[in-house]
């Protein structure tokens, strides 16, 4: 059942709502929308769990207002969705840049409703290179090979960005589908929500962190380094760590039966 949520005067997103059972909230990543997990929301109802996705602002069916795509306000929408449904004992779990936002959310809002965290293929600590952080672009790599393009051919910038996604080869129609969801974007939202990815630096989030937590990240992912999952597991006290051998970014769809059996495991565990 799709609803809408106001999450301030004048901006409204789109959540999913699919199920019963122990509460799921997705979180997708830059630049597609809460489709992305079509490939899990057909299986977890299933398992007695209720799967909730959020379209973030700007992206698939939500309002995009020019403003707001800072890692406070993208965490404080999750609260008002978490507040509107009156969910409790969550398990949150945000893919990508949903994965920093989800990271976020629970520094920012002391982990509201929340039971587990699930990181999948995360965009954090950080996304592009700092001092003592060696991993991924530079920031003025980022601005080059992917803001600046934005600018000129978005559609191809999303081929290029998508043909980095995947370590397997997948359908040409399922290539096309995906591409197709970065899309739906508007364009200013995937232009500030990469400055977002570029800028922001959640380090001294992740030992606030005191819930159970599952890393679930691709050993070949090209996107967000497999080092991003070694910091986050060093840095979130009793984290699980689960390699995808065989995975890219897009481990939840490279190694779509593994993924989804160690979803499925980590929220049903105790």
């Amino acid at each position: 059942m799709g609803r809408y949520v106001q999450v301030e005067p004048n901006v409204s997103v789109f959540v999913e709502d699919i199920g019963q059972g122990t509460p799921v909230v997705f979180l997708h990543g830059w630049p597609v929308n809460y489709k992305m997990f079509e490939y899990q929301l057909n299986v977890l109802p299933n398992q007695g769990i209720r799967a909730i996705a959020i379209d973030f602002r700007g992206y698939g069916k939500s309002d995009a207002p020019s403003t707001g795509y800072d890692y406070d306000r993208m965490a404080d929408d999750v609260r008002a969705v978490i507040d509107d449904l009156e969910l409790t004992d969550v398990v949150l779990a945000g893919f990508s840049m949903g994965g920093a936002i989800a990271v976020h959310y629970m520094a920012r809002h002391a982990g509201h409703g929340v039971s587990k965290l699930a990181l999948l293929s995360a965009a954090a600590p950080v996304f592009t290179q700092r001092e003592g952080y060696p991993y991924g672009l530079t920031p003025a790599q980022l601005t080059e090979q992917i803001i600046e393009p934005i600018f000129a051919d978005r559609p191809k910038l999303l081929e290029t960005f998508g043909g980095m996604f995947f370590a397997k080869q997948h359908s040409q129609p399922f290539m096309d589908w995906f591409h197709a969801l970065g899309m739906e974007a508007s364009s200013y939202a995937t232009i500030s929500s990469a400055i977002a990815l570029r800028d922001e630096d959640l380090r001294g989030d992740l030992s606030s962190i005191q819930v159970p937590t599952a890393i679930l990240h691709g050993k070949k992912d090209e996107i967000c380094p497999f080092e991003f999952a070694e910091e986050m597991h060093k840095g979130i006290a009793g984290s699980q760590l689960i390699a995808f051998e065989e995975s890219g970014h897009g481990a939840f769809y490279d190694e779509l039966e593994k993924f989804n059996a160690e979803l499925i495991r980590f929220i049903k565990s105790v």
